[in-house]
């Protein structure tokens, strides 16, 4: 099976995903993604044959540009979208989320992604009208496939990984996940 093209049809065919990426794309950002849940959930949710989505608790755009590092920029994007959606935004500049994380300064998006707790959770999309959907996944989607929850071995942060699992209920949502540490 090729993990990507599955992954992009599912995205192709979920309207309220395509109108959230089309909003993001309207930004005009250079390098960004729609991440984390965004496409995690997603995957989960066509695994486990749900036959609602599970609501997003926020939609994770994710961008790097070196030459805006403050926050208020992401917050300036985030009220843009809000403007124009009533989805819940969440705008994160990966170029100064290395410093939050006490890592050395990230390359790019996905650079940044792959510091995050969870292998499954450091996957995004992004979009264009000329190429369409892209897929980012520093680790690749086997994970995503293998309906895992893995503990990245580049943020071996077991109490935070042990955490978000409780906390977001994965297992509770998506009872065929198996936790892998």
């Amino acid at each position: 099976m090729n993990y990507e093209s599955q992954v992009k049809s599912w995205i192709e065919s979920d309207q309220e995903r395509m109108e959230a990426l089309c909003l993001a794309a309207s930004l005009g950002l250079g390098d960004w993604c729609l991440a984390a849940g965004f496409v995690r959930n997603l995957i989960w949710d066509k695994l486990h044959q749900k036959a609602e989505k599970t609501p997003l608790n926020d939609i994770d755009l994710i961008y790097f540009d070196n030459s805006a590092t403050s926050e208020n920029a992401d917050l300036i994007y985030e009220a843009k979208l809000k403007a124009l959606s009533h989805q819940p935004w969440s705008v994160k500049n990966q170029a100064r989320m290395h410093i939050r994380n006490d890592d050395a300064p990230y390359l790019s998006c996905a650079d940044a992604m792959s510091y995050w707790v969870e292998v499954e959770t450091a996957v995004g999309v992004t979009f264009n009208e000329v190429d369409g959907l892209s897929i980012v996944s520093p680790f690749g989607l086997e994970a995503n496939f293998n309906q895992t929850i893995t503990l990245n071995a580049k943020r071996p942060k077991p109490k935070a990984f042990y955490g978000r699992i409780q906390s977001k209920g994965w297992q509770v949502l998506w009872p065929q996940l198996e936790v892998v540490a």
